[in-house]
């Protein structure tokens, strides 16, 4: 039995037109996020069946094939729902996120700092990636970070709650090779209302990370 499988889509595929096209969204779901949950499975297959031969030599890729396969299904079903096709804007408290806007603001200094920021993670990600807005536990407070691949460069314990894919076929057949004008037009689709309830969550959860002694 699969241990991991792809969701199904809060919306349909032109929901989030005209900043990511129909072909998109069903070619990125449909396709390499299926992906991602087929090698996920495909990988605990691999190791389990490395444990039972008790043959290890290929153990250091499938560690990373396997951070690589799990974290892209995470990212990615995070993402479907940070969108709508109502988004956009910023969070305010009129809209019920009042919580998140003053975690912006005291995490970043004004919310224009916090959009500049991430705009630029994403934009400039190396190769492929992504940038994420989290909440890191340790100091209660929101951080911007790259993530390389799907998987590199993040803090140990930090929770996405925002995360903006900059991989080339998230965009390319409609922004070609203009990755930042791609990053600039996922502001109008931000659902706030989902990236507020992933931050009450996280914070929920937030004593677990490091028990005192």
């Amino acid at each position: 039995m699969a241990t991991y499988t792809l969701p199904e889509l809060p919306y349909d595929y032109s929901a989030l037109a005209p900043v990511i096209s129909p072909e998109i969204i069903e070619l990125h779901h449909d396709k390499h996020h299926a992906a991602y949950v087929k090698g996920a499975n495909d990988t605990l297959e691999q190791l389990a069946e490395a444990r039972d031969k008790e043959q290890w030599g290929g153990i250091n890729g499938l560690e990373k094939n396997l951070a690589f396969h799990l974290s892209g299904h995470i990212l990615h079903s995070i993402y479907w729902h940070n969108m709508s096709g109502d988004g956009g804007g910023e969070p305010d408290a009129k809209d019920g996120v009042g919580e998140l806007a003053d975690a912006i603001a005291e995490s970043f200094g004004s919310y224009a700092g916090f959009k500049a920021q991430l705009t630029k993670a994403a934009a400039t990600t190396q190769g492929s990636g992504w940038g994420v807005l989290a909440y890191e536990p340790v100091s209660g407070r929101l951080i911007v970070e790259q993530i390389y691949d799907h998987q590199g460069n993040v803090g140990q314990g930090s929770v996405p709650i925002l995360v903006f894919d900059a991989w080339e076929h998230a965009f390319y057949l409609q922004y070609k090779n203009q990755k930042v004008d791609f990053i600039e037009a996922m502001w109008q689709v931000v659902n706030w209302q989902d990236v507020a309830k992933r931050y009450a969550a996280a914070k929920e959860r937030a004593n677990t990370l490091l028990l005192a002694p």
